[in-house]
């Protein structure tokens, strides 16, 4: 289930920059601008110097004697000394054990400088801003992580589960935050917004759309983007021939109109979503967001799937096409069919 609704190359520097547009935040009721993981990169610090500041996360690591794989990841990230800071940090830390149920050679491969971003990404997905004790923890239905995507938090048959890793210990206390002792490492999703998009089977016309306006590149950046994706037979809904127009190269123009209205700078999950009445997208116009009865609406479009996670934003799926200065579905804004090689007005 997803989509990439995309951003022209023209549009990059100011989606990159944009300071107004909503993202999410943890525990806050109207997004703002997202700020991604801290990426600190200090010197890796060596495991005596870590066990000579007491009590801070990597000390108290270092203490316990079965994080060592851990202790070796954040030395190789160089993120001791970012987990030494003053925080609060709750981390869900993987014991020795559960680093051993990956793959054959999978630590070896990511402990290697050339696969640092990819390291940096897996230990700041195990790492929530703010200390959040287990009495905390199994209220949440979801935790936002410091690397930018959300955990979910589950509790069954009395066991707490995160990203479906079971908390097998709780509330070891340090002195700038709490860790809680979890039985295998949590991945986040590796994959940008095309990619995801791709792998849904539903997207096609989406993609076909968007390479033809040249922004499958710009939504494989770095973002974050919010995309309401429109499936395929959310195209197929409108004027026959509308879609074969606006693949047209002389319609590219506005099939990129089209394309960045459905497009919100940031990643803004449905819970945040709701809470707005409108949202500024990449085309520069508002986005009128409505929710009444269980149903939420974006331009007139219904979402009817949310919350689908890429590694550059976040994917909701809607069930229309939805045109800037139309209601959704209407061909008022698209262009008129036309013979191949004739522009339209």
């Amino acid at each position: 289930m997803l989509a990439s609704i995309l951003v022209s190359a023209a549009l990059v520097v100011g989606l990159q920059t944009q300071s107004t547009t909503p993202t999410t935040k943890p525990a806050q009721g109207t997004p703002t601008t997202r700020q991604t993981a801290p990426a600190a990169k200090p010197a890796a610090a060596s495991t005596s110097t870590v066990q000579a500041r007491a009590k801070s996360i990597p000390a108290t690591a270092v203490a316990a004697g079965n994080f060592n794989t851990l202790v070796t990841a954040l030395q190789a990230a160089d993120l001791v000394t970012a987990l030494e800071g003053t925080g609060p940090f709750t981390v869900f830390a993987p014991t020795d054990e559960a680093f051993a149920k990956l793959p054959a050679g999978t630590v070896e491969m990511l402990l290697k400088p050339e696969n640092k971003a990819k390291l940096i990404d897996i230990l700041t997905f195990h790492v929530v801003p703010g200390k959040v004790v287990a009495s905390d923890v199994t209220k949440l239905r979801f935790a936002e992580t410091l690397e930018g995507q959300r955990v979910d938090i589950a509790v069954k048959d009395g066991k707490v589960f995160v990203d479906g890793a079971e908390v097998v210990k709780t509330d070891i206390a340090c002195s700038n935050g709490v860790i809680h002792v979890i039985d295998r490492v949590i991945l986040p999703v590796d994959l940008v917004i095309p990619q995801v998009a791709a792998n849904a089977g539903t997207f096609n016309t989406l993609l076909a759309a968007a390479k033809a306006a040249g922004l499958v590149e710009v939504l494989s950046s770095e973002g974050p983007f919010t995309v309401f994706a429109p499936t395929d037979e959310a195209f197929a809904k409108l004027p026959k021939g509308t879609v074969e127009s606006l693949l047209q190269p002389e319609n590219k123009a506005k099939l990129v109109e089209i394309l960045t209205y459905h497009v919100v700078p940031g990643r803004i999950y449905s819970d945040e979503v709701v809470a707005v009445t409108e949202a500024p997208t990449v085309l520069g116009r508002n986005l009128p967001i409505a929710a009444a009865n269980g149903v939420v609406t974006v331009g007139g479009a219904k979402v009817v799937a949310v919350d689908i996670e890429a590694s550059n934003g976040v994917i909701h799926v809607v069930d229309a096409v939805i045109l800037p200065g139309a209601a959704s579905g209407s061909a008022a804004d698209a262009p008129k069919a036309t013979k191949p090689g004739t522009a339209s007005n």
